[in-house]
């Protein structure tokens, strides 16, 4: 468990690739520069998708777990 606090979260769990990174791509629109995202998932393919969507977009992962096939990512907007 993460101590980051997020502006807003987004749960992705039971989606499939591409899902969660459409959700997220989404998501990151609503939010301003500098806020923090929390993004709960459970495919397993988001644990590579993710960091590299934000190196793609300009984004910064702060901080990322995985307990028991639950996935958490904090995602700082560029």
């Amino acid at each position: 468990m993460s101590d980051i606090k997020a502006n807003s979260k987004l749960d992705t769990s039971g989606k499939c690739c591409p899902m969660p990174i459409v959700e997220t791509n989404v998501a990151m629109k609503k939010i301003s520069s500098g806020e923090i995202l929390e993004i709960t998932a459970t495919d397993p393919g988001t644990l590579t998708d993710i960091p590299s969507w934000c190196e793609r977009a300009g984004h910064t992962l702060m901080d990322s777990s995985e307990n028991d096939g639950i996935i958490q990512f904090y995602v700082k907007k560029g």
